[in-house]
């Protein structure tokens, strides 16, 4: 999949569309979910044009694979969730729910969050 400059990510890397920004860096940017699913729901993203972990892996400088892992545990501390726990979430392609095609790390937190899956 080629990456779409018109995605919603995209669109607010470039300040077009506003959101609730928690932390911007020369790597990531991190702002709240508009639809939260648990008290502190953030998304980071790479600054980068990458569809997805896969893509982000395969093509991304290392770099930018630092910069971007290292800005999702700082916005975790900054949130105060590295003491009681988070959940990290990055979905991948179709079966893996990926709904915006440019990569993004869900970081879920403020309760305890149950197993992940249903079974």
């Amino acid at each position: 999949m080629s990456y779409d400059t018109n995605n919603v990510f995209a669109k607010i890397l470039r300040g077009e569309i506003p959101c609730d920004k928690v932390f911007e860096d020369d790597w990531a940017l991190a702002f709240r979910d508009i639809a939260p699913q648990a008290p502190v729901h953030v998304l980071v993203i790479p600054k980068g044009d990458y569809v997805s972990l896969d893509d982000f892996t395969a093509k991304a400088s290392d770099a930018e694979i630092a910069g971007f892992y290292r800005a999702v545990g700082k916005v975790a501390r900054e949130l105060n969730l590295d003491t009681p726990g988070y959940r990290t979430l990055a979905n991948t392609g179709d079966h893996g729910g990926q709904e915006v095609p440019h990569l993004h790390v869900h970081l879920f937190g403020g309760k305890p969050l149950g197993p992940m899956l249903a079974r």
